[in-house]
């Protein structure tokens, strides 16, 4: 579940977190009022749950209270990626000296969370990682120790951070705090910024919550905006699929969690990108994997289908029916590859004769198969 940057700030500030002081408005006149609250240069900024709010023209610096207005009103309204602007949050400006980046995700290989701190803030941490990846420093952190304070001030010296050490050490130990407290998935600051007064502060933040937690926290539950979320998300929901829109071009359906990650990597490796993870579940009938396609069907970056079944309880003949009834009704209009195997692999390969879906018998096979036909070259 993602929170607003402004509900995210305020959890910073609960663990002791220094943040700009601003609110949250509604309509440009509520924007002119917190303006004239503040008293200072404010920034404007689109409060959707998606990234790259800047780029769109949803991040904007208004000098007076007449200006915050204004600017409000070209903000709210606005469509960021799909999302309708419906609030802003008016902060006090940073007078900014350096930027800095500083995040906390849980890595899987290493069975941690690891904190991630970086020179190089304000701009996107994937950029980063690609185009300078030792500019990151990584540090797994104890799950039984937590993040000390000596170990924070090592990763602020190791990343090279300047500033005031212990402040700088400091939000880093409140952000793993802040992390564990809330069950977060995600946790950033970005900027961390070192003003030129030398205070540090938190200008921008992203919180991600773990779902599987939430019952932990009913009021964090209660912020959860389900008309901020992604359709084919909410739909999926419905139909009972565990579903994450990603941002690629090839649709991925499987059975178990475990294989639709290792197809999303198996096609990443390929040098494909996966349009989403929908994993059907085990004992999954016809009409799941039909619904289940209907599903992928309805998002117009899905240009093909890798279907890559396991048959335990799940039985791929079962799969096949759903597959052959979506084609029948005109549903897919994209390649289908697919490959099977396991529980009445023979049958559903019978029943797959002579339909237009490429069957083959590996996944690495496969997962070429259909990045080629995306790409045009098959």
């Amino acid at each position: 579940m993602k929170l607003h940057e402004y509900q995210a700030k305020e959890i910073l500030a609960k663990y002791g977190i220094p943040v700009p002081p601003g609110k949250v408005a509604f309509t440009p006149e509520e924007a002119r009022e917190i303006a004239r609250e503040v008293g200072k240069t404010v920034v404007i900024k689109a409060q959707v749950h998606v990234g790259g709010r800047g780029k769109a023209g949803g991040v904007k610096l208004a000098k007076t209270p007449a200006e915050a207005e204004e600017v409000a009103k070209k903000i709210l309204g606005m469509n960021i990626k799909g999302l309708t602007v419906k609030k802003v949050l008016v902060a006090e400006a940073a007078d900014i000296a350096k930027e800095y980046y500083a995040g906390l995700i849980l890595d899987r290989s290493s069975q941690r969370v690891v904190m991630m701190v970086s020179r190089e803030g304000g701009v996107d941490i994937e950029e980063v990682a690609r185009e300078n990846p030792e500019a990151i420093v990584k540090y797994p952190i104890d799950p039984h120790k937590g993040l000390r304070p000596f170990e924070a001030r090592q990763i602020v010296i190791d990343a090279g951070l300047e500033g005031n050490l212990n402040k700088l050490a400091d939000v880093l130990v409140k952000l793993y705090k802040a992390y564990v407290g809330v069950d977060a998935f995600l946790a950033e600051i970005n900027p961390l910024v070192v003003t030129k007064d030398g205070e540090i502060v938190a200008v921008d933040a992203k919180i991600d919550l773990d779902d599987n937690a939430l019952f932990r926290h009913p009021d964090l539950a209660k912020l959860r905006e389900v008309e901020a979320e992604h359709p084919l998300e909410l739909e999926a929901q419905n139909y009972g699929f565990a579903y994450v829109k990603l941002d690629g071009n090839i649709g991925i359906l499987g059975n178990g969690a475990g294989l639709v990650m290792y197809t999303l990597d198996l096609v990443n490796r390929v040098g494909g990108k996966p349009a989403n993870f929908l994993d059907i579940g085990g004992g999954a009938k016809a009409d799941v994997v039909y619904n289940a396609l209907k599903l992928l069907s309805k998002d117009p970056d899905v240009k093909g289908i890798f279907i890559n079944i396991f048959g335990g309880i799940t039985r791929a003949d079962e799969v096949a029916k759903g597959v052959i009834k979506a084609l029948e009704e005109g549903i897919v209009k994209v390649p289908i590859v697919m490959r099977v195997a396991g529980t009445a692999e023979e049958e559903a390969k019978k029943l797959l004769e002579g339909k237009p879906v490429y069957m083959y018998p590996t996944s690495i096979e496969a997962a070429k198969a259909i990045v080629a036909m995306v790409e045009g070259k098959k």
